[in-house]
């Protein structure tokens, strides 16, 4: 899976959450569970969090093996 700021969160912790959650929760989101979180794309979740979104796209990308 190739992760974009326009992929879902959910379908990134549907396709390999153990290496995709500890990025989001160390970004500060701790809700991963919640309708909201799994709908929102990774670029939504970095601009309400404050995070360089380049930068956690690089890091899931990298933990998924891309």
């Amino acid at each position: 899976m190739k992760v974009t700021v326009d992929t879902i969160i959910g379908d990134i912790l549907d396709f390999n959450g153990e290496a995709a959650a500890p990025i989001f929760l160390g970004m500060g989101m701790h809700c991963l569970g919640c309708p909201s979180a799994r709908g929102e794309s990774v670029g939504q979740a970095c601009m309400v969090h404050s995070v360089d979104a380049d930068e956690i796209v690089e890091q899931l990308n990298k933990a998924l093996g891309n």
